[in-house]
C-alpha cells in the first residue's frame, strides 16, 4: 500500500482506496474483521440507535464493540433529535472509534418510519443541526453517509452535503440512489460527482462497487476519494484485495479457489459462534453461508440446506459435501472435525 495516506478524513489518515460499508446484520466484528485483513481501508459497525444507547440498552452497547485488527473502524449511529445524537455519540468514544458516522441514508421503512435514515434528508437544516451537535459532542472526525435524496421529486443530495460539510463534517458518503429506489436500479454516479464539485471535504461514492474495474471507474467518473463497497463484499471480503490490486499497480489477482472459499467462509463463522455463542451465531450465518455460495456447482440446494443450520458441525459436512461437488477434488483440514481450521 501507498507510503502517503490514500486520503485524509480530518485528522484520521486512511490507507488505502475501499472502505466497508456499514451493513445492519451484516457487518458485525467478525465481518469487519475479515474485511480488514483482506485490505479494506475502514471499516463501520453495524447502525445503532442513539436513543437506545442513551436509555443504557445493553445490546445497542455490545454492537458498538471495536477490535484492534479492525481499525481503523468507525460507529454508526441513528436518530432525528440532535441532542440525543450527541449525548449517544459521547458515550461511543468509550470504544474508542476512530471516527462517528451519522446514517442519513438507510431506507428501511422502520427506520424512516421514526424519521430517522434517509428520512432525515426530507429536512436538510436537521441534518445540519445533527451533525453540528454531534461534531460539538466527540473529539474524532465526524462523517455522514447520505442518499442521492428521498424520492425523484427531490434530489438534494447536493444541498443535504453542502449543509453537513458547513456544520462541521469531514466527510460525507454518497449513495447513487434514492430511499424510493432502496437497491435498484443502476446507482447513479452523477450526483456523486456533483457532491464531489460542491463541497470542500472528502467525498465517499457508494453503490455498484462489485469488482476492481467498478471501482476505478467510480474514482475517474466521479473524482470521489474513496469508494464504499457493500453488497459487494457479501461473501466475497477478497474484493477489497482485488481492488487495491487493481489500483495500486493494474493487476488482476484471480479469483480464490474453491478450497480457499470454503476455508475463509469456515473462520468467519467460527469467529462469530466465538463472538455471539454458536446458537445465535449460526442463526445469523446462515444467509452469509448462501452468498459464499453463488456460482458453484449445487449452490441452490445447498443454499436451502445452509438456510436450516444450527451447529458448526452442521455447517462442516455441508462444507465437505460443496468441496466433493466442485472440482478439483480437495479437502479440508480436520476434515472429521467439527471445528473451523484456522
Amino acid at each position: 500500500m501507498q507510503a502517503q495516506p490514500f486520503c485524509k478524513i480530518g485528522s484520521l489518515s486512511i490507507q488505502g482506496p475501499a472502505v466497508l460499508a456499514p451493513m445492519a446484520g451484516v457487518t458485525d466484528k467478525a465481518f469487519r474483521q475479515l474485511c480488514a485483513s483482506f485490505g479494506a481501508a475502514a471499516v463501520t459497525s453495524e447502525m445503532v440507535s442513539a436513543k437506545a444507547l442513551t436509555y443504557g440498552d445493553k445490546k445497542s452497547f455490545q454492537l458498538l464493540s471495536l477490535s484492534q485488527e479492525e481499525r481503523p473502524a468507525g460507529v454508526q449511529l441513528f436518530g432525528s433529535d440532535p441532542e440525543t445524537m450527541a449525548q449517544a455519540a459521547a458515550l461511543a468514544m468509550q470504544v474508542h472509534p476512530d471516527f462517528i458516522d451519522i446514517n442519513m441514508g438507510c431506507p428501511a421503512p422502520k427506520i424512516t418510519g421514526s424519521g430517522c435514515g434517509s428520512a432525515l434528508m426530507k429536512d436538510p437544516d436537521l441534518c445540519g443541526r445533527i451533525t453540528h451537535a454531534v461534531k460539538q459532542s466527540v473529539t474524532v472526525p465526524v462523517t455522514v453517509k447520505i442518499r442521492k435524496g428521498w424520492d425523484a421529486n427531490s434530489v438534494n443530495a447536493v444541498a443535504v452535503a453542502r449543509i453537513c460539510a458547513q456544520a462541521g463534517a469531514d466527510a460525507v458518503t454518497v449513495h447513487g440512489r434514492t430511499r424510493e429506489q432502496q437497491y435498484t436500479p443502476g446507482c447513479d454516479w452523477d450526483i456523486i460527482r456533483a457532491v464531489k464539485q460542491a463541497v470542500d471535504i472528502p467525498v465517499i461514492g457508494n453503490g455498484d462497487v462489485d469488482s476492481p474495474q467498478a471501482a476505478a471507474r467510480m474514482l475517474e467518473e466521479t473524482g470521489c476519494d474513496l469508494v464504499m463497497v457493500g453488497r459487494g463484499a457479501l461473501g466475497n471480503p477478497w474484493l477489497f484485495q482485488h481492488i487495491n490490486a487493481y489500483l495500486g499497480h493494474g493487476a488482476y489477482l484471480p479469483d480464490p479457489s474453491v478450497p480457499q472459499r470454503i476455508q475463509v467462509l469456515r473462520a468467519h463463522i467460527r469467529h462469530m459462534c466465538q463472538e455471539k455463542g454458536e446458537a445465535h451465531a449460526m442463526r445469523e450465518a446462515r444467509k452469509h453461508v448462501a452468498w459464499y455460495l453463488k456460482g458453484l456447482r449445487g449452490a441452490a440446494a445447498f443454499r436451502k440446506e445452509a438456510g436450516s443450520l444450527e451447529t458448526l458441525e452442521q455447517l462442516d459436512s455441508l462444507c465437505v459435501r460443496i468441496l466433493r461437488q466442485n472440482p478439483p477434488e480437495a479437502t479440508l483440514p480436520d476434515e472429521e472435525s467439527s471445528t473451523f481450521a484456522e
